[in-house]
Formats: structure tokens, sequence, C-alpha cells
């Protein structure tokens, strides 16, 4: 009984340690009907790739205007036609909402975003290439400009995938 005890004590001791972090850093998001909120969807290159920056970073996109609210995370949008595919009502985690900055939203026409959120990142051109010398190897690297974003943030990406998956780049 008195290993159940300190067992029960030390549960106890963390849920409260777990509950202190959330509410330091917890925010609640409450949106009215009629706010404009941008939509989170996230980018892919025909498969997820971890570990790079800024295709995997979040994009959101809209903005779009909130009908109603359903319970109390879920929201109703009123997505355009280009979005039919996609379920109206949203988590508030997916949302985001419009501060004014005209700059940041991208247009979804340009965009065939699917069922599960995401699009597929595809690339235009190769801007560079540099060929990095380690130790015992040469590593070839080409500075890829893909399909929905700037000359800014093109990647480097290694050659001999890129000639893998998209060969036509290279003609």
């Amino acid at each position: 009984m008195e290993n159940v005890k300190i067992i029960k004590e030390w549960l106890e001791t963390t849920q409260g340690r777990q509950k202190s972090y959330l509410d330091i850093r917890h925010r609640d998001f409450e949106f009215q009907e009629d706010d404009w909120v941008f939509l989170k969807v996230s980018p892919m290159k025909g498969i997820m790739w971890f570990g790079k920056k800024g295709k995997l970073s979040s994009r959101h996109v809209g903005p779009y205007r909130i009908i109603q609210r359903i319970g109390q995370v879920a929201y109703m949008l009123e997505l355009s036609p280009e979005m039919s595919l996609v379920h109206s009502v949203f988590n508030v985690s997916m949302l985001n909402k419009v501060v004014g900055d005209l700059l940041l939203i991208v247009p979804v026409e340009t965009i065939e975003v699917n069922e599960g959120m995401t699009y597929q990142e595809i690339p235009l051109t190769i801007l560079d290439r540099q060929v990095r010398k380690l130790r015992n190897k040469e590593i070839s690297s080409v500075k890829v400009l893909w399909q929905n974003q700037q000359v800014e943030e093109a990647t480097w990406d290694a050659e001999e995938e890129i000639k893998k998956k998209y060969p036509n780049l290279f003609e």
C-alpha cells in the first residue's frame, strides 16, 4: 500500500507540474462570427521530407470568413469553390487570425489543396549549383526554386535526389 501511495504522490506532482507549464504558455483562441482567419495547410514534395527548413514550415492560405462556431474549439468557414473537396469545419488550432498584413496572403487558386489539407510542391528551375568538398568525397548540390515560393526561399538539395525525382529540370 505504501508503494501505491508513493506512486500516486508522484503522479499528482507530475500532473501539477505539467498543468503549471500549460498555464504559463496556454492561450485560448476565440473567434467571433464574421471574423477573418487564415487556414493552415502543409506543403509536400511528392512525399514529406523531414529536416528541411522553409518548405515544411507551416503555410496559411486564405483569408476565409467564419460563418458559425460549432462547439468549444470548432468553427465553420466560408470556403472558396476551389476548396470544395475540403470539409468546412476546422479546429481552432488550424486557424490564425488575420492581422492585416496583405503580403502574407497566398491565393488558393495557385495551390491545389487536397482533402488532407496538403499540397504538392513542384520545382520550377535550378538557380545555382555547388560542390561541397568533404574529407573523402564531394557532394554536389543544386539550388531549387519551388512553385509557390519566392527566390529567397529556394532550397539547396542533393543533385542526385533531384535528378531522380525531377529529371526534366536537367534537360
